[in-house]
């Protein structure tokens, strides 16, 4: 019984342990509004195309008009990615996207 006592006693310690609400809080002011040239640019947004082939669908992604990546979902089994990594149009197969190196990808200047 002692012993249960004691444990109980070291489980609800920690709560005796919080700090009284403090009384001269203040709620946050709103955020400001966003800069006027830093509107929602649509041509960043990916664009999604669903194309039903036989039994399977490709989800086709584009950003810009060109062809990024595409998810393949086949009626049996589970769904991969055909992802162009250099952007000259060879697509390469990839099961997840979770390949563990992260290496960025940036696009600094376009001619």
């Amino acid at each position: 019984m002692r012993r249960l006592l004691l444990l109980a006693f070291f489980i609800a310690l920690p709560s005796l342990a919080q700090n009284a609400p403090r009384k001269d809080l203040q709620p946050l002011p709103e955020p400001p509004p966003p800069p006027p040239g830093a509107s929602s640019d649509e041509s960043l947004e990916p664009q999604v195309t669903i194309v039903k082939r036989g039994s399977e669908t490709v989800e086709e992604y584009r950003i810009s008009g060109k062809l990024y990546m595409m998810k393949v979902t086949p009626a049996h089994g589970r769904s991969y990615y055909l992802i162009d990594h250099r952007g000259d149009g060879s697509f390469s197969r990839q099961d997840s996207f979770d390949s563990g190196l992260r290496v960025p990808q940036w696009v600094i200047h376009q001619f």
